[in-house]
């Protein structure tokens, strides 16, 4: 992904977003559903919006759209403001928009990616090299005689991407446009998605529910609840620095603990735990109530009677309460005098003999810790 393009918007460089929204508002019965002062999108980056089901997410992609008028705010392409300075229709013409469920016509598959071509009147020479470039693209070129209504999900999804890259947009919007698809044709079709974005450069902002993909996929994530962005910044910062409590359990921070300050020096602190002590990085001060943060990559597990040295500051022994089988790694819950959540691979599971009711030492560094202020 093109990060640099991402970079110019935070740091001291001029460069004019390609996209730009200010003071977007939506209301709907008295009820707000959303509200951001702010959002910029840089030319060439992968922005991600995501959030549970309600937060906003496809609100806010409808309004940069410019696909509602029940939205208050304004929206610049290219420093130009939508409406004033540059029409609807022109900045339509800019963009393509793909959404959950592939919305095809009752044609053939070389029509419906000709469709968006043939309604900006594009000469008929050129639309079939076009068409055959995408469908090449997305790995539909045999499909290109079939009729849309005789397609699996998964390549009907193909079809509805290869149309809208047909267009060449300035900017792509994409609403869950994996989320209805099975697990191999949703890996496949990402998979492929990823080195097409890659290799065309597309500004592209999608919503999704899926931390995972948005992680894999982006430059930028915007994590967003109640119509409001809570945190946007870069997938590490986001995933290991999370802004608060909401946005650490989203991004898959298993291990969420509330302490306080008993001991602050020089950088480090020590908080109380449930009557255990464990160290962090921070300047809160003594008496302080806070919130610990650990994802569950950061927790080494080792068997007791190993004797192995172990340089990380905190380590606790614990007893293993459920084990969990997730995709690629395996969940452990363990009660350590508090919760505490460790991924572990099938060698480590089976190498250790893991199981429910053993007992078990795991272990953290401070550096590994994230300290949030606890709220009230």
């Amino acid at each position: 992904m093109n990060s640099s393009c991402a970079q110019s918007l935070h740091g001291t460089g001029e460069t004019t977003p390609v996209l730009e929204g200010r003071g977007l508002r939506v209301a709907r019965s008295g009820f707000s559903i959303l509200d951001i002062d702010t959002i910029l999108i840089a030319e060439g980056e992968v922005l991600s919006l995501v959030g549970p089901n309600g937060a906003g997410k496809t609100t806010l992609l409808v309004a940069l759209c410019m696909l509602t008028k029940s939205f208050q705010g304004s929206i610049f392409f290219k420093g130009k403001k939508i409406g004033e300075e540059v029409s609807i229709d022109t900045y339509r013409r800019k963009i393509a928009m793909v959404f959950q469920e592939a919305l095809l016509f009752n044609t053939t598959v070389f029509e419906n990616v000709a469709s968006g071509l043939n309604f900006r009147k594009v000469k008929k020479s050129k639309i079939r090299h076009i068409v055959d470039e995408n469908l090449e693209r997305f790995g539909i070129a045999h499909l290109k005689d079939r009729s849309a209504r005789t397609l699996s999900g998964g390549e009907a999804q193909r079809v509805s991407l290869a149309r809208a890259f047909a267009l060449n947009p300035d900017i792509l919007f994409l609403d869950e446009p994996f989320s209805a698809l099975d697990q191999p044709t949703r890996e496949s079709l990402i998979s492929d998605f990823e080195a097409i974005i890659g290799e065309s450069r597309t500004t592209t902002i999608f919503a999704t529910h899926d931390r995972m993909e948005a992680l894999r996929l982006s430059d930028r994530v915007a994590v967003m609840d109640g119509g409001k962005i809570l945190q946007m910044g870069y997938p590490e910062e986001v995933m290991n620095h999370p802004a608060d409590e909401f946005v650490a359990s989203f991004v898959g921070v298993e291990t969420i603990l509330k302490g306080k300050v008993l001991e602050a020096k020089e950088g480090e602190i020590v908080v109380s735990i449930g009557g255990h002590k464990i160290e962090a990085l921070g300047n809160d001060p003594p008496g302080e109530h806070i919130i610990l943060c650990i994802r569950p990559e950061n927790v080494t597990l080792s068997s007791s009677s190993s004797g192995a040295q172990i340089s990380a500051r905190n380590v606790f022994p614990g007893v293993i309460e459920k084990i969990t089988l997730l995709g690629l790694h395996y969940r452990v819950d363990m009660d350590c005098g508090f919760p505490l959540v460790a991924y572990v691979t099938k060698h480590s599971l089976e190498n250790m003999s893991l199981n429910a009711g053993k007992t078990i030492e795991a272990s953290f560094k401070a550096t590994a810790v994230h300290v949030l202020k606890a709220k009230g």
